[in-house]
């Protein structure tokens, strides 16, 4: 993870990666545009489940206007109610994007636009306080300092921006800078969407390797309690999977299974197992 004076821009919880994530934002909103304003794309398959292009765009504009009441709501003195746990957040997803699933195309484009420049400016004009201590309630996540927020609309418009490039068959990577930013967020998700029914009997334990600006080895355990991790050494683990930034962020995601796997496959293979798709 990054610790270093240098490497603190790319750490999104920091201040000091404020305009890192922002710039990073910025770029993958505008590849995002580019492929969606496109007429012919419009009701073109994705990566992301049975969604359309459409849908993502029905997505992003209520995940983002919803982020903008959120604050709006804070600010005022108010408390912001959460919509469902993460475990229905996929269905509940769903539901909202297909309300806007027959909007004419230029109408829903100019929301999500609108919706888009208005976040940005919101982000861009939180102080350096307010960008760690600001607590804002999120839909599906709890309380979450504002910093999230960005986070959140870097993996909508990187991740939901290859979902798109998938689904029209393009030649494409994930951007090193979208994956090295996400990787420290993809362990909480992965806490996050853990059940430990699944994984069996005993507890689990592996090691996780991941390379680029944000990477480390990390001990993760799964019991009755959930999923746990720290840094450290990895040798002495039945199982350990290597990981570069991309293929760690679409295997969180549930887009690929990636990685390689040491030692224990089966062990692997549980670890793999034990998380539901959102």
């Amino acid at each position: 993870m990054a610790t270093t004076e240098a490497s603190k821009a790319w750490d999104a919880t920091t201040w000091e990666g404020r305009d890192t994530i922002l710039r990073v934002v910025k770029e993958q909103a505008e590849g995002f545009f580019a492929l969606a304003e496109v007429p012919e794309n419009w009701e073109s398959p994705t990566a992301s489940g049975h969604w359309q292009v459409r849908d993502i765009v029905g997505h992003l504009v209520d995940t983002t206007e919803g982020y903008l009441e959120r604050f709006e709501t804070t600010r005022a003195g108010g408390t912001a109610e959460g919509i469902a746990g993460l475990d229905q957040m996929s269905m509940k997803a769903d539901e909202r994007s297909s309300v806007h699933r027959d909007l004419p195309r230029e109408e829903l484009l100019a929301r999500l636009h609108t919706a888009y420049d208005r976040a940005m400016k919101m982000f861009e004009t939180l102080t350096e306080d307010e960008w760690g201590n600001l607590i804002i309630m999120h839909a599906y996540m709890g309380p979450v300092p504002a910093w999230f927020y960005p986070v959140g609309q870097l993996m909508d418009y990187g991740v939901h921006s290859w979902d798109v490039r998938e689904g029209l068959g393009m030649e494409h990577f994930l951007s090193a800078d979208v994956a090295d930013l996400l990787v420290p967020f993809m362990f909480v998700v992965w806490q996050a969407t853990c059940d430990p029914s699944r994984r069996g009997d005993g507890d689990l334990n592996i090691g996780i390797k991941v390379s680029g600006r944000n990477g480390g080895t990390f001990r993760f355990s799964c019991t009755d309690e959930g999923l746990a991790y720290e840094p450290g050494d990895v040798d002495d683990l039945p199982t350990v999977l290597e990981f570069d930034p991309a293929s760690l962020v679409l295997t969180a995601f549930g887009r690929v299974h990636a990685g390689t796997a040491y030692g224990d496959v089966e062990l692997a293979r549980r670890f793999g197992g034990l998380f539901f798709r959102i």
